[in-house]
């Protein structure tokens, strides 16, 4: 028996449940809309990267393969072609001389027969994304598109909460490295500097007395800039005995603000 559009439409809400606080996992998701829209499913960022996707009844082909194995990423013609729709555009085939929807150029691949239906996925006003489906020979019933625009919003809230997740871990981040900063004396502000332009990147081994002679400042001052910013995350520190000590640092963050201040 198959279910109805209320049980299907929860199985879908249940993602929002599953996931509510866990990282995205937009495979899964694509999994949950192939099952209850009974099609492949493709969810595409706003720039084209494939996040995530799932085949119905073992449908694929050379482009789409290629795609998921290698690229992740539809041409930009393609993206392009996405972007440029507004609104949901259900039951379309290929026009006239066009075999791959992936690929205008390829020739081998046949995608005639398939039938498309593609869904934007906005965020507020703003366009962040693409819901592709697509079926071999049944066409989207009003019901499948009423769910396809419900999974966009789906997609679209996971996708918000992620990034909303980021600028919120960024700006933690850049507090933590200015409040590390702000906490040192300027002898050990000095230290810090000195320390970072004698590592190899954002790691590596450094001589605490050798520093300080070259500095003109005393040991101690740099045992304690390196505990002041080992407490507050943004490096980490080993003593390696007579070699000096590792420096690794934990938040890219603080050469942005030693270059800024």
């Amino acid at each position: 028996m198959s279910k109805t559009i209320l049980e299907k439409s929860r199985a879908i809400n249940k993602i929002l449940q599953k996931i509510a606080g866990n990282p995205v996992d937009f495979f899964e998701m694509a999994e949950v809309l192939a099952d209850n829209l009974e099609c492949s499913v493709f969810i595409v960022g706003r720039r084209g990267g494939i996040g995530g996707w799932a085949f119905h009844e073992g449908a694929t082909c050379v482009e789409i393969e290629n795609l998921t194995s290698h690229a992740e990423r539809f041409p930009e013609s393609f993206n392009q072609e996405l972007m440029n729709l507004h609104e949901t555009k259900a039951n379309f085939v290929l026009e006239e001389g066009r075999r791959c929807i992936f690929n205008p150029d390829n020739v081998v691949c046949d995608c005639s027969k398939r039938i498309w239906s593609i869904t934007p996925v906005f965020g507020g006003a703003r366009r962040i994304g693409t819901l592709i489906m697509m079926r071999e020979n049944l066409e989207f019933s009003d019901e499948d598109i009423v769910l396809a625009e419900y999974g966009a919003i789906v997609v679209a809230n996971e996708i918000m909460r992620m990034r909303a997740e980021r600028v919120e871990e960024e700006a933690r981040k850049k507090a933590s490295v200015q409040i590390a900063l702000a906490t040192l004396s300027y002898s050990e502000r000095e230290a810090i500097e000195h320390i970072i332009a004698e590592l190899n990147g954002s790691e590596g081994l450094l001589v605490a007395s050798r520093i300080a002679d070259k500095v003109g400042i005393t040991r101690s001052v740099i045992v304690s800039a390196l505990r002041k910013f080992e407490s507050a995350g943004v490096i980490e520190s080993r003593s390696l005995g007579m070699k000096g000590t590792y420096i690794k640092v934990l938040n890219d963050y603080l050469f942005e603000e030693l270059k800024r201040q």
